[in-house]
């Protein structure tokens, strides 16, 4: 095997080889599995498995459990570098969703709804990672923008051919599955023996380490773990459950999130970099707080589903600022805690993630709009946590209470 690259060399290779490119690679690859798979699941469980609202709680339970041990990433880098593990997790995610209508019971779903979510959870830690070595501080926001375009116009490819065929071919679920989460994993199989393997300029600390300084971007990921879940839970649930969405109908309003994302993610990237993380994040958690009260109207005032789908594709634009949370940690973090950092952080995102589908799963049974209520509150807690992000912030300017109390910065 050749000896690893160092990034300032791998910038003489060709384009299409450089670690940019494997980025891209990447980027595409994963929605096309994650994204099918999530575009089907909510009519796959119903229809095949009869689900109610507990039983969808239940295996968004199980799915995030795998998110909540990423911290298990910190051993396994000891052995394997990031940029394999993460190649490696990718094939997992492609070849369990390929797999995913072989099992239409409740408990071959959530045998293997766990294998692809380990395969997802574990490659999007070493992917963030990868990401915020790679990337110069200067242009990570722009290009973490043009990344997510990137894997959002892969995903609209993929819906648009389950919109415009899924009828016309008398689509099944095997097929669809089939062949996404196999185009998936042959990707991954192409950023293996395609590329060289890439040296970031700073070794990464290989153990798990938490640091008191970091402690506002933990908040911020915890609470940002919780919110998430609600809607990647219970709002694509509440379309088919309330509304009666067909498998093509949730699929074009993926489309139109994604059409959106394509155009609007460069912007949002180019947005974080003008105005700053904290400006960024407040605006999204005040357009969250607002689309979360919006959805419990639905249910309170028999709002129709135009509203609901409108409030749908908002909610989704907003949280496509969250990028931001990524580029507050790379200006904050000494270059050796990113990879441990992005594991332990992505252990926090999914504490709450682990507890609440199953939890608000009960509570959808008896009030839909009190799940939604709830979502505006941690909203609001996390509009406060993002309010003490500083203009500038940076090693030693973590927070502005740093400004009030100068031995927080130790």
């Amino acid at each position: 095997m050749l000896k690893p690259l160092a990034l300032s060399d791998a910038r003489n290779l060709p384009v299409w080889r450089q670690p940019i490119a494997l980025l891209v690679l990447m980027a595409i690859a994963m929605p096309i599995a994650f994204a099918t798979w999530s575009a089907l699941l909510n009519n796959f469980v119903i229809e095949m498995a009869r689900f109610d609202g507990s039983d969808i709680g239940w295996l968004h339970t199980v799915r995030e459990i795998p998110g909540f041990l990423a911290i298990g990433v910190i051993s396994i880098i000891i052995f394997v570098r990031e940029q394999i593990l993460g190649l490696i997790s990718l094939a997992m995610l492609g070849l369990a969703t390929a797999v995913t209508a072989w099992f239409p019971s409740m408990g071959g779903i959530l045998t293997i709804t766990m294998l692809s979510s380990i395969g997802f959870h574990y490659y999007e830690t070493v992917n963030q990672s990868l990401q915020l070595q790679w990337l110069e501080k200067d242009k990570a926001p722009q290009t973490l923008g043009w990344l997510l375009a990137i894997g959002s116009g892969a995903t609209l490819i993929a819906y648009g051919a389950i919109v415009l065929l899924w009828d016309p071919l008398n689509l099944s679920y095997n097929s669809v599955y089939m062949t996404a989460g196999g185009l998936t994993a042959v990707l991954a199989l192409v950023g293996f023996v395609g590329f060289r393997q890439f040296e970031s300029p700073v070794p990464q600390v290989k153990k798990m380490i938490v640091r008191r300084r970091y402690w506002l971007y933990y908040a911020l990921q915890f609470m940002s773990g919780a919110r998430r879940q609600i809607f990647i839970v219970f709002a694509g649930f509440m379309m088919v459950e309330k509304f009666s969405f067909d498998v093509h109908e949730v699929t074009a309003l993926y489309l139109v999130n994604l059409v959106a994302n394509m155009l609007l993610a460069p912007l949002m990237g180019r947005a974080v970099g003008h105005f700053g993380e904290r400006n960024a994040l407040g605006f999204e958690y005040v357009g969250l707080i607002v689309v979360f009260l919006a959805y419990g109207g639905i249910y309170f005032f028999g709002w129709g589903v135009l509203i609901a789908a409108i409030l749908y594709i908002l909610d989704h634009l907003f949280f496509a600022l969250a990028l931001a949370l990524k580029t507050y940690f790379q200006k904050i973090a000494d270059p050796a805690d990113i990879a441990p950092t992005a594991a332990v952080s992505f252990t926090i995102n999914h504490i709450a993630a682990v507890f609440l589908p199953a939890g608000l799963g009960y509570l959808w049974l008896v009030s839909p709009a009190g799940v939604f209520v709830m979502a505006a509150g941690m909203a609001t807690v996390s509009l406060v946590l993002a309010l003490m992000i500083p203009r500038h912030p940076g090693p030693g300017n973590e927070t502005i209470l740093v400004r009030l109390r100068p031995s927080l910065a130790v």
